[in-house]
């Protein structure tokens, strides 16, 4: 299983904001059946298989060049962990199970 961050920067639009691009991008993959995801402040955290997450990927920057984009930035960040299943939540608790300890 991957979790898959991706942040989108729309380059050269009329106004700074970003969100209605941005909500473009998750309204792509927002019925994907095989993919989980989580919209931070800063980008969109996918999980399901890497596959699935690189197609997701793909629909959510095509959906802001829908928007008459003409430049797109999108960064992508793989964790794809292969010996054991680990959620997105999983991994979070983890952390926080660590920091309690201090």
């Amino acid at each position: 299983m991957a979790i898959v961050e991706v942040s989108m920067i729309p380059v050269g639009t009329e106004s700074t904001s970003m969100s209605e691009f941005l909500a473009r991008a998750i309204r792509a993959i927002k019925h994907e059946p095989s993919l989980k995801h989580q919209v931070t402040a800063t980008g969109t955290i996918l999980e399901g298989s890497l596959q699935d997450c690189l197609s997701a990927v793909v629909k959510m920057h095509e959906a802001v060049f829908d928007a008459h984009v003409h430049r797109l930035v999108t960064n992508v960040e793989i964790d794809d962990r292969r010996d054991k299943k680990e959620t997105m939540e999983e991994a979070v608790e983890s952390i926080s199970r660590k920091v309690e300890v201090q």
